[in-house]
């Protein structure tokens, strides 16, 4: 087991934002986790990567206790992608790549590294745009970037929040399909911060669908997306049916006043 999240809370100024989460996810295996704003699903991204320190509970790598790693030994371990993502000054796409070797670099940078950027430069399709500045690419192009630049660190986990955001439906696409090649091909673990029920349902092997802060339903997409979840968490009825293998939502209507 990859990860594996034991009683999580987590609190902004005595308000409640997490609340008994448990959560497994295993080597090779991409999870979604799904819910309205403020559901609690960047804050859940956050304190895996320590970003935010949980006021309770145990995040596990690996079976070792997440607090005992080094900063260092999290960047090893964990490749961590925000919601938009943007750089503020000017840098290529190899320099901004070559960054996610930080945790590998001593004195300098070696070859080892600059093979590295190379290899994950030519997987994302990015040789053409390696020396433009980051900050002249489309909204999709900086997200493959940053994707590459995770790649770079060589990590057992990825975390993304909402790696979808603002792209068109091709790119979207584009994203996903990298993302899911490489925790194959790599054999990593993923969790993903997602808006899109039908995105999370194609790409991901397990989905946790969350309500104010705490876990409301886990499972296969076909067993987390149901018109009865959907219409609790959501407040909107919808219509499922299957198609290829994959479960497809389609809105219907929203629900009038309280749906709890």
């Amino acid at each position: 087991m990859k990860i594996r999240v034991i009683d999580l809370e987590f609190s902004y100024s005595s308000v409640p934002v997490l609340e008994n989460i448990c959560l497994e996810v295993g080597k090779s295996e991409i999870v979604s986790v799904l819910g309205p704003n403020g559901a609690g699903k960047s804050t859940l991204i956050k304190c895996i990567d320590r970003i935010l320190k949980p006021n309770k509970g145990t995040v596990f790598i690996d079976e070792k206790d997440l607090r005992l790693f080094s900063q260092l030994e999290i960047a090893k371990k964990i490749g961590y992608i925000p919601q938009g993502a943007k750089y503020s000054f000017s840098a290529t796409v190899f320099e901004v790549i070559l960054m996610g070797r930080k945790p590998h670099i001593t004195w300098r940078t070696s070859e080892e590294d600059i093979d590295r950027v190379v290899e994950v430069i030519k997987m994302l399709n990015l040789e053409e745009f390696s020396m433009r500045d980051v900050n002249e690419l489309s909204g999709g192009q900086q997200q493959r970037v940053f994707i590459a630049r995770a790649l770079a660190q060589e990590p057992e986990i990825l975390l993304l929040d909402e790696p979808t955001s603002n792209l068109d439906i091709k790119v979207q696409l584009e994203v996903l399909d990298i993302i899911k090649e490489v925790v194959k091909k790599r054999e990593m673990s993923a969790i993903m911060a997602m808006h899109d029920l039908n995105l999370a349902s194609r790409y991901s092997d397990k989905i946790i669908m969350m309500r104010d802060g705490k876990i409301f339903a886990v499972g296969e997409p076909s067993q987390v997306l149901t018109p009865e979840n959907i219409k609790s968490v959501y407040g909107v009825e919808v219509e499922v049916v299957k198609s290829n293998g994959s479960t497809f939502v389609l809105p219907l209507r929203p629900l009038r006043g309280n749906f709890n």
